[in-house]
């Protein structure tokens, strides 16, 4: 009988300590993260966000079943420094790629083996890492390129002006080119010669569906997905599948409606887009791993107005001013949405005040590993988590820009000025509390907040030879 007790003693010990060892297992579980960035999309050209032309339903659910971040900001207004920004956790006025660089300069736009990327810090953390789409931050040759910057494996454009044609030749798979079914035939015809092409590979498609292979061969390990849509940005190679700027294979549902052949090639790439961010969710929860999984998505910038598009006909910034190359609210303020299952609250909003750089510091909390030093960037983790208590907030956020003469920004608290050109131009105020479309210059009534303002610029900016002011105002 003794004996007997005896083991049924020792056998309740032994399920007690594997219980508090499955327990303590679970709690360290390392959550995986994707990061979903759409090109060029407005903070008004959600539904849930206030759009009501273009369908949106499964970024809807995923608001309404995650957080939508109504404060967010991109790294800056276009492209590049803003994945720069994204990258490596730092602003505009401190990182390496602060511009879009063009053909003649493309290695002021490749990080350098020295920046440190949020890449890295998941690969250190024991990750699978990987990236589909967009890059435009090094070229396959380049201490930039993806494979050098932590990704186990890239698959998409690296050149940011190779990403503007959505039928190219060739894709990047790694440092490879992959030939692609659109081979260009040179042809005459009635109306002059121009190109005609097989279309067959739209990119979108494609690195969407790469994108879904690789979450099916990795979802039983700890992984980073970085997923840079290349849509809605406008072809600016000529015009390939529907015939206009906004290139999409069809109209879909907007093929009847009255609109001009951009606005429902603009539409049509938006709901494509939605339609595939839901086949992600879709697959995290095939998989059973939807509770361990935080979903990110955004836009690397405001909307644009190229390729005949019309961000008025949508009212694609919503209720900010401004559009992409603007640092007014609508060239940087961008729709934010995280979803995260039994962590992030379903149906909340958050006014947290954050930036692309934070990015840096928040995948540091999720994998308990220090924030690398010289960054500007604080972990939103707590506000993802609705932890308000715990949340840190930036004394200020910064932002600068090149092109057309120049210009710098600064938010700090509900103020926010800006600077045109930098360094020396006129600076004006908004109260964002009351005026979230910038439209009342307040700079006179409060010198003091102008001086202070001013005073975080000069801190912000470091000088840097490569980065010169290029262009008037336009």
């Amino acid at each position: 009988m003794k004996l007997y007790l005896s083991f049924l003693s020792t056998f309740a010990l032994l399920l007690l300590s594997t219980g508090f060892a499955l327990a303590d297992h679970h709690e360290e579980a390392k959550p995986n993260v994707i990061f979903i960035m759409a090109d060029d999309l407005g903070y008004g050209d959600l539904g849930c966000f206030g759009q009501t032309k273009i369908k949106t339903p499964r970024l809807d659910q995923m608001a309404a079943e995650g957080m939508k971040l109504t404060q967010f900001y991109a790294g800056t207004t276009v492209c590049a420094p803003s994945r720069c920004v994204l990258m490596t956790g730092k602003h505009t006025g401190r990182c390496w790629v602060r511009g879009n660089a063009g053909a003649d300069n493309i290695e002021s736009q490749a990080l350098r083996d020295e920046d440190k990327t949020v890449t890295e810090v998941f690969k250190d953390a024991g990750y699978a890492t990987a990236l589909f789409g967009k890059w435009g931050l090094g070229e396959a040759t380049s201490p930039g390129h993806p494979n050098n910057q932590g990704f186990d494996i890239c698959y998409g454009y690296l050149n940011q002006h190779h990403a503007h044609n959505y039928y190219p030749s060739f894709l990047y798979k790694n440092k490879e080119r992959v030939s692609l079914r659109n081979v260009p035939e040179w042809e005459n015809s009635e109306r002059g010669e121009g190109w005609a092409r097989e279309r067959i590979d739209y990119t979108h498609d494609l690195i969407h569906n790469q994108a879904q292979q690789w979450l099916d061969e990795n979802h039983t390990k700890p992984f980073f997905l970085y997923l840079s849509y290349t849509i809605p940005h406008a072809n600016n190679e000529g015009t390939r599948g529907t015939g206009d700027g906004q290139d999409v294979p069809d109209y879909g549902i907007y093929k009847d409606k009255d609109w001009s052949r951009p606005n429902k090639g603009q539409a049509a790439m938006i709901t494509r887009m939605d339609r595939d961010i839901g086949s992600v969710l879709d697959k995290l929860k095939e998989h059973k791993i939807a509770k361990n999984t935080l979903v990110i998505f955004t836009s690397d910038n405001g909307p644009h107005r190229e390729g005949g598009n019309d961000p008025e006909f949508f009212d694609a910034n919503g209720p900010l001013q401004g559009l992409k190359r603007t640092l007014t609210e609508g060239g940087i303020r961008v729709p934010t949405i995280a979803w995260w299952p039994g962590h992030v609250k379903e149906g909340t909003v958050s006014p947290h005040i954050g930036y692309f750089g934070d990015v840096m510091a928040t995948a540091c909390d999720l994998t308990k590993q220090p924030t690398p030093e010289d960054t500007q960037s604080i972990s939103f983790l707590p506000a993802l988590l609705s932890q308000s208590d715990r949340q840190k907030n930036h004394e200020y956020l910064y932002w600068e820009f090149y092109e057309q003469g120049s210009r710098q920004a600064v938010r700090f608290g509900d103020w926010k000025a800006i600077r045109e050109p930098m360094l020396t131009g006129k600076v004006t105020l908004y109260d964002l509390s009351k005026d979230i479309g910038e439209a009342n210059d307040l700079a006179e009534k409060h010198p003091d907040l102008v001086k202070k303002a001013a005073g975080f610029m000069e801190e912000a900016h470091r000088p840097d030879p490569k980065w010169q002011i290029r262009g008037g105002k336009k």
